[in-house]
């Protein structure tokens, strides 16, 4: 596949792919059954620091940046574009979706925020552009330390819930199944997004193939 067509696909896969995280954000915000591990942590440090919820959003995406060093984590476009259209999406969804009248409906919606989610994660890191400063920690525990997906999304995902419930934060009954369920969602979708034929591990791949190839046949010769 040329070069440009396979940038261009993966940036069309790192734009789905955040609208996507801020179409299931939106989802569980309506589905009223409990707001993600990083609301609650939001909610909490409002209670401690005298700014508005965007502003200590913003803040703490920068302090999160700085753990990425130990772990060798570098930003990428994707950690900027992370943080500039997750946010228009997922406003968007909300004016669109209103909040379902029956509990039942709640849970269906609840339930379908969180798949989509998994999804999103994995589809738009899979584009290889760069993570958003949270889920480059899980990202970064995974590759730097070995943890499997899984534990490092669990083991991040509860000890921000825990902080920010101490804190004073909102914690309901679908905080607590996300913060559990979304690190093995996750874990068996990254490899499947990472596949495609514009991956940059397949692109890599190819590359490494060819040079293989090439110089096989310049020594036969």
């Amino acid at each position: 596949m040329p070069r440009s067509a396979s940038i261009t696909l993966r940036f069309v896969q790192l734009f789905v792919g955040l609208f996507l995280y801020g179409a299931s954000t939106a989802l569980q915000v309506r589905a009223v059954v409990g707001v993600s591990s990083w609301t609650v942590l939001t909610e909490g440090l409002e209670h401690v620091v005298p700014w508005s919820f965007g502003v200590i959003t913003v803040v703490s995406s920068g302090v999160i940046l700085l753990f990425w060093i130990p772990l060798r984590q570098k930003p990428g476009i994707g950690t900027l574009l992370n943080a500039l259209a997750i946010g228009p999406s997922a406003d968007l969804v909300l004016w669109l979706v209103p909040s379902p009248s029956g509990i039942v409906a709640r849970v269906l919606l609840f339930v379908a925020g969180l798949l989509l989610l998994a999804v999103a994660t994995a589809f738009y890191i899979g584009a290889g552009f760069g993570t958003g400063a949270r889920d480059g920690l899980m990202v970064g525990l995974h590759e730097r330390l070995g943890w499997p997906v899984w534990l490092a999304r669990t083991t991040i995902e509860v000890s921000v819930v825990l902080v920010g419930w101490l804190l004073g934060g909102d914690v309901g009954a679908g905080t607590v199944i996300a913060a559990f369920a979304i690190g093995p969602m996750v874990q068996p979708l990254m490899p499947v997004f990472r596949r495609f034929p514009w991956s940059p591990e397949r692109t890599r791949a190819s590359a490494a193939a060819l040079e293989a190839r090439t110089a096989s046949a310049s020594e036969l010769a």
